[in-house]
Order: structure tokens, then sequence, then C-alpha cells
């Protein structure tokens, strides 16, 4: 007798994505950013707005 397993797993759970860090209210460098994420997925360049992702999430916010 063949006790391998002879069914299929069940569908994968896929999670939401997660929500895009948002740009710092008046923060230049964070605008810029939000604008080279969005043009990098206009293009289909989902590398090159993930690591705009990265830059918005650890850009320091610092008050004077």
């Amino acid at each position: 007798m063949n006790s391998e397993k002879t069914t299929m797993d069940g569908p994968p759970r896929l999670m939401l994505p997660p929500e895009l860090p948002r740009p710092a209210k008046g923060c230049d460098v964070c605008a810029a950013l939000a604008k080279q994420r969005q043009e990098a997925r206009d293009r289909g360049d989902y590398s090159a707005a993930t690591d705009a992702n990265v830059e918005i999430s650890n850009h320091p916010h610092r008050t004077r």
C-alpha cells in the first residue's frame, strides 16, 4: 500500500499588498521620491518603485 499524499494542498492565501509609505508634508525630498515612485510604477519598473518606497520610509524627518 502506498502511503504518499495523493490530494492537492488548498489554495495559497495571499495577503493584501502593504500600504505605500506616505511622504512627509512639506518635505521636498519625500515629494520628489513620491513623484519618482509614481513615474516608475507608470512605466512598469516596480523595482525602482520599491526602491523609492524604501527611501521614503527611511528618510529622516527632523524638526529644527
